[in-house]
């Protein structure tokens, strides 16, 4: 797929490898800490994939923090990569992390981008897509997440994600203040779908039984002894 611009729309996903202790941590709290490690690990085996069919390995970067060859499904997931570009996540914060991988992608060439996290299972090709299809119209596009944060950000030039410097995040206004700091930036702001991240266990429950098919669901159900 193309944007805009007739370059080939980029997909960005920003996650932390799935070791125990590092990851999931308040899901962990009520189903232990290596449960919850290969909760993470599903969750991203399907957002990898997700971003694979809608635009090719060879236009799908990973910002990752921490090592996949540690961490839980390291064999599923560094397969999931092949053709990927790897970049290793650098800042003090997430907010500067994220700057940084959109710079990355920036320079691997010009086009659009369009990025996400690890806690939407229940993403795919389709509303990775809409998301790009929005960039047709406006120069960001951020999709909101149920706790009043945001699960997708797309941008018509990656270095326009330097507006998220100092953006506070994961707090229930950070979807307000993202989309404040891109019009300061004299940028239009479209939206799209809302989604529900995965956090605590209603969260994995509800987003579980929303999407059957995924790796997600079936480990999240298996967990607990029950069919999908």
């Amino acid at each position: 797929m193309s944007g805009r611009s007739g370059a080939a729309v980029r997909a960005l996903v920003v996650a932390k490898a799935p070791v125990a202790g590092q990851v999931k941590t308040r899901l962990g709290a009520d189903v232990g800490l290596e449960q919850a490690a290969g909760l993470a690990a599903a969750a991203l085996l399907d957002t990898l994939e997700a971003c694979t069919t809608a635009y090719g390995a060879e236009h799908c970067h990973l910002a990752l923090a921490g090592d996949l060859a540690g961490a839980v499904a390291s064999t599923d997931l560094l397969a999931a990569v092949a053709g990927w570009t790897v970049h290793e996540q650098r800042g003090e914060d997430f907010a500067d992390r994220l700057v940084a991988a959109h710079a990355d992608v920036a320079a691997s060439g010009p086009g659009p981008v369009v990025q996400v996290g690890m806690d939407t299972p229940q993403l795919t090709p389709a509303l990775l897509e809409a998301t790009a299809e929005v960039l047709q119209e406006h120069d960001a596009v951020l999709g909101p997440a149920e706790d009043g944060g945001w699960w997708v950000l797309g941008l018509r030039d990656p270095r326009d994600a330097a507006a998220l410097a100092g953006v506070p995040m994961s707090t229930a206004h950070t979807h307000r203040d993202t989309a404040a700091a891109l019009a300061a930036r004299g940028l239009s702001v479209g939206t799209t779908t809302v989604l529900r991240d995965v956090d605590e266990v209603p969260d994995a429950d509800a987003v579980a039984r929303a999407v059957p098919g995924t790796r997600f669901a079936r480990r999240w159900h298996a967990l607990w002894g029950v069919g999908a």
